[in-house]
């Protein structure tokens, strides 16, 4: 399948802002449920947070190029790389409250889940309460991947928590 590609770099400088940032271009372009979008981390003289935007025909990257082009934001086609973390992406919406393995991999676009500390892949009826923040990976293979790590009540979460603390916040 043929992708049309991306990166709106706003200079952001955290994994919130660029969430945010996703969110608030998917609404103004008014883009569909079959859209990526994902943050990359840019690791250069000036470290940051750019995202890409995978949309599914070329009239609507056009679109989306001729609707940014006044922005505030360098915007370019294509992506940094092949490995974004997944905030936009094919059921995304339906990933709230607590569901099982299965529902999550059949109701969305990721592949597998994988969980820290074990080889195994979790048992498709394993209940994963998403804290309603699933943020998968893309791996080398193109794969869609969610790491989870073990939680109270034989449950999983997702790695990445919805709020972090930021380093030396008590400082």
């Amino acid at each position: 399948m043929t992708r049309h590609t991306l990166t709106v770099d706003a200079g952001l400088r955290d994994l919130p802002a660029a969430d945010h940032l996703l969110h608030t271009l998917a609404a103004e372009l008014a883009l569909p449920e079959g859209v990526f979008g994902c943050t990359h981390l840019i690791r250069d003289d000036r470290p940051r947070v750019a995202v890409s935007l995978t949309l599914p025909s070329e009239p609507l990257l056009r679109t989306a190029l001729e609707r940014l082009a006044g922005a505030a934001h360098e915007v370019t086609p294509g992506t940094p790389d092949d490995l974004g973390r997944a905030v936009l992406f094919p059921g995304a919406a339906s990933l709230t409250g607590t569901m099982t393995i299965a529902e999550l991999l059949s109701g969305s676009a990721i592949d597998r889940v994988t969980v820290l500390g074990t080889p195994a892949q979790p048992a498709p009826d394993t209940r994963l309460v998403t804290r309603n923040h699933v943020r998968p990976q893309w791996t080398p293979s193109g794969e869609l991947v969610l790491t989870a790590m073990p939680a109270a009540g034989d449950t999983l979460v997702p790695f990445e928590v919805p709020d972090p603390t930021p380093c030396c916040a008590d400082h």
